[in-house]
This record gives C-alpha cells, sequence and structure tokens, in this order.
C-alpha cells in the first residue's frame, strides 16, 4: 500500500494539535515540521474538508483538531488526506486473453481480488485501532518522555 507524504505530515499535524492548548496558525505548524506552508495547508484543508480539524479566524487563529484526539483514529486521518477508495481494484484480467473465462463464470471475485482484500481489510484494521493520542504517548516514549513536554513549551512559545 502506497500513501502519500501528505499522510505522514497529516499525522504529525494531528499529534501536534492534540498537545496545543489553543489553535495553531498553519504557518507555526510548517515551521515545527521544516515544510513549506503551502504544501501543509493543502493537508490541513483535506483534514478540515474530512471534519478533523477547524480552522478559526482572527489574530489568534489557527488550526485544533474536532474532537478529541482519541476519538480520531490514523485510518481517519489516511481516508481524508487519501481518500478511502480501495488501494486494489479488480479488472477482470481473467476475463481476457486466449483463455478469458467467460463473465458467467466470474460470479465470484478470483483468488487475486480476494488476497488483495484481505490484505486491505487488515491494515485498515489496524490503523483504526489506533487513535491520535496513542501516537502522542507512543512518540513520548520514544523521546524518553520528554518530546510532549518540550512540544507544549514551544506551542507556549509562539
Amino acid at each position: 500500500m502506497k500513501m502519500s507524504a501528505g499522510v505522514e505530515w497529516g499525522v504529525h499535524c494531528c499529534v501536534v494539535l492534540s498537545q496545543a492548548q489553543e489553535p495553531v496558525p498553519a504557518a507555526r505548524l510548517a515551521e515545527f515540521h521544516g515544510i513549506s506552508r503551502t504544501y501543509l495547508a493543502k493537508n490541513l484543508q483535506q483534514l478540515s474538508r474530512a471534519g478533523l480539524v477547524r480552522a478559526t479566524e482572527g489574530r489568534d487563529g489557527g488550526y485544533e483538531l474536532t474532537r478529541a484526539a482519541s476519538s480520531i483514529t490514523v485510518l481517519d486521518v489516511v481516508q481524508a488526506i487519501d481518500g478511502d477508495q480501495p488501494a486494489f481494484r479488480c479488472t477482470e484480467i481473467r476475463q481476457r486473453g486466449p483463455l478469458a473465462s467467460p463473465p458467467e463464470e466470474c460470479t465470484r471475485p478470483c483468488g487475486v481480488a480476494r488476497v488483495m482484500a484481505k490484505a486491505e481489510q487488515a491494515w485498515r484494521s489496524s490503523l483504526r485501532e489506533v487513535s491520535v493520542a496513542d501516537l502522542a504517548v507512543t512518540v513520548d516514549k520514544d523521546s524518553g518522555r520528554t518530546a510532549l513536554t518540550a512540544l507544549r513549551g514551544w506551542l507556549a512559545e509562539g
């Protein structure tokens, strides 16, 4: 399964927003991740359209999560950025070529389509089981329990 780079940025932004006490401007999120604000804005718009984040206006405006980080899954973010279409699309190749099967013999998906569907179901299930809050905990553990404190401090400076 290949996902766009936007998925990575979207997940990272949601983790950052999970630690924010107030809306975080897009420019600040882009600065934190060392990427272009223009590039990040596209991903933030996709997250907003999916109802995962909302933009607030004004001097103190920026982005914030629309609900608790514990109720936003990694799959939610993946689908917001890359869509919810299946990764594999069967084109019924078994009905082509010199030994083509007639359509009336193709009443159920072939073995290739079944194995691909099973694999996709597994990865979607795996991503559905991990929330943004879970990821924040993992990030903190991986840093010796200093990352979230540092992040909250950096956000407060803004």
